[in-house]
């Protein structure tokens, strides 16, 4: 990948500090961790990446109800909401 845009982020002395610790333990510089979260929180899978979830997803073997017991197990009663 071509790193050619600059962009300055300013950081409390705090979150600097964590940050600065978190890139040393994982052996990495803070600009490769910071990418590495933009590219996590924001960046845009791609249609294989989506299918290959979508294929994960669907080979688990999750205990998994009924329509009726799922109600009955998520959504509380009005006797357990009054207090």
């Amino acid at each position: 990948m071509e790193l050619s845009k600059k962009t300055t982020i300013l950081f409390s002395p705090e979150l600097h500090a964590r940050l600065t610790r978190l890139a040393a333990l994982k052996g990495t510089s803070m600009g490769d961790l910071v990418r590495t979260a933009c590219e996590r929180e924001y960046g845009t899978p791609t249609r294989e990446e989506r299918l290959e979830a979508v294929r994960q997803m669907a080979a688990m073997q999750l205990p998994v109800g009924d329509v009726a017991q799922m109600k009955r197990e998520s959504v509380p009663t009005p006797e357990e909401l009054m207090p």
